[in-house]
């Protein structure tokens, strides 16, 4: 390339910096021959398509992210709905007001939370239900004899001794009554949060331990009417102190000297454990609501009782996924009977009464 060819490609590099200059040089032979061949080509111009092609790609890259953001914050807000309104019910709901609950749709894992919530504030309301109702039967189980203690106290003659001693005998009945109660409660209380402890119970051996601990109960004569053979899983303990509660049950509401017949069987469906008196009986309308606490049929209060050993007894009952019932025995008097089903599977886990508490209040 000639000098001159270097100037001008200099100047057009010059002139435009968005100019590309080539420059070639020929030499032909036997004479020297010199042929510049120059281009300037535009780079902005060529690089237009590409610019726009960038520029597209920025704006559909954020009109995308745009979208998605739209898409996300709405699909968020569906997903996290739910949480708000168990936030929501769960500031709401006190002591006083335990009602409110959410309302799941579809069948996701926030639906089966909603559900998971509504049944847990179900088991929190019908808990605190049973206390309440609790609170009031203790309440107007302990006016009574704090009504008649102070009654006596106040009208006693202090300077008569047989008043005074008719004041204290009767204070200290009503005292021992009151006792009875209060243990009894804390009993009930046991039952339902014990956790039971289930192993291989032998009804043969477990009715005749109860024949044995009956026999000692004055006033009645006692007799083992039938034994079952045979193994159920349950807590020994626990089935023991029921059939004994319904042997004591029914020493109280018989007349002295009637006879009282126990006994038990199994058979495919289950176990029973009966207890058969010749008392008065009890009213098909009463059956119903002696299994509740503080309730005795017809209102009978002068044997002394609590009036919670039924509960506890039904409670036990339904522990190990049966119940107590009650039937008439021929030629009068009643029979409480503890249903025990059979296993359908393994052997069950050791369970709380208090879970099954308020099946039997619901079922009242």
């Amino acid at each position: 390339m000639t000098r001159s060819a270097r100037q001008i490609s200099a100047r057009a590099r010059i002139l435009s910096a968005i100019l590309a200059v080539a420059a070639i040089g020929l030499t032909i032979v036997g004479s020297v021959t010199f042929l510049v061949y120059i281009r300037a080509v535009d780079i902005g111009a060529e690089l237009d398509p590409v610019t726009a092609a960038v520029t597209t790609y920025w704006v559909a890259a954020i009109a995308v992210l745009a979208a998605i953001g739209v898409v996300g914050w709405f699909v968020a807000g569906r997903l996290l709905s739910p949480i708000r309104d168990l936030r929501d019910a769960a500031d709401s709901i006190t002591l006083v007001d335990l009602s409110p609950r959410l309302s799941p749709e579809g069948n996701d894992d926030i639906s089966d939370l909603s559900r998971t919530v509504n049944s847990m504030l179900d088991r929190l309301e019908g808990s605190v239900d049973v206390q309440r109702q609790l609170l009031d039967d203790v309440r107007h189980e302990l006016k009574t004899p704090i009504t008649i203690v102070r009654g006596h106290l106040e009208m006693m003659d202090a300077s008569d001794s047989v008043d005074v001693s008719v004041a204290r005998e009767i204070s200290i009945a009503e005292l021992d009554r009151m006792t009875r109660l209060v243990d009894d409660i804390d009993l009930l209380a046991t039952v339902e949060g014990d956790g039971f402890t289930f192993v291989d119970v032998d009804l043969d051996a477990l009715t005749a331990r109860v024949g044995e601990l009956v026999a000692v109960i004055p006033g009645h004569t006692w007799r083992v009417e039938s034994r079952a053979h045979g193994r159920i899983p349950g807590d020994n303990d626990r089935l023991l102190q029921a059939w004994l509660q319904l042997a004591d049950n029914a020493s109280k509401y018989t007349p002295t000297g009637s006879p009282i017949v126990i006994g038990s069987s199994l058979d495919a469906a289950g176990a029973q454990l009966w207890v058969r008196d010749h008392g008065p009986g009890i009213p098909p309308a009463f059956r119903h609501r002696i299994f509740r606490r503080f309730d005795r049929a017809q209102g009978k209060r002068s044997v002394g009782g609590s009036g919670l050993g039924l509960a506890i007894v039904d409670t036990i009952a339904k522990a190990h996924g049966g119940q107590c019932a009650v039937t008439d025995t021929p030629g009068g008097g009643a029979t409480f009977t503890i249903y025990l089903p059979l296993p359908t599977s393994e052997l069950p886990a050791p369970v709380r009464a208090g879970d099954v508490v308020f099946q039997r209040e619901a079922s009242e």
